[in-house]
């Protein structure tokens, strides 16, 4: 083996690796560029969430008494409260500004899992090891095959106990 450092490119997984290094990078890249708009729609997220928040909790303390007396006016203090804030974050999530929201900060995510899964399949294809759709299948067919021995084996109790009679 060679001491010099761009010999290590030329053999076993790190030659891989170095031919799929530009694969990574891309999809690096990518997720760069996702994860701004992610960031953009999670803040416009929370935001939504905080503004609601804040006008259900001055809606409640309008309509509660400043100094809750006794049980029925803590009582009647918590049933206003709950009124006020199911009402306002409903509206919140019927409202089509929240869903378009919503629904676009769910698209990123998923964005960004499928560039994570890309680099980790890359990975290990680098190193000569199965992706996670590979070892997916390898289970299905266990657990298929696993179903498959224990009806035979039900089978052969059976027919086991039919011969003993």
């Amino acid at each position: 083996m060679s001491s010099k450092p761009q010999a290590l490119t030329s053999i076993g997984p790190m030659r891989a690796f170095a031919a799929n290094s530009k694969k990574i990078a891309v999809e690096l890249i990518e997720i760069n560029e996702n994860l701004l708009g992610f960031n953009q729609y999670i803040t416009e997220y929370y935001k939504q969430l905080s503004e609601t928040w804040g006008v259900a909790q001055k809606k409640v303390n309008q309509k509660a008494p400043k100094i809750p007396q006794d049980v029925e006016q803590i009582e009647a203090t918590k049933r206003i409260w709950i009124d006020i804030f199911d009402n306002d974050f409903t509206e919140l999530f019927d409202s089509k500004k929240f869903g378009e929201n919503y629904g676009n900060l769910v698209s990123k995510e998923l964005e960004l899992t499928k560039h994570w899964n890309n680099i980790t399949n890359v990975i290990l294809q680098s190193v000569n090891l199965p992706s996670k759709e590979e070892v997916d299948e390898v289970y299905k067919e266990i657990h298929s095959l696993k179903k498959r021995v224990s009806k035979l084996e039900l089978e052969l109790k059976k027919e086991k106990r039919k011969n003993a009679k």
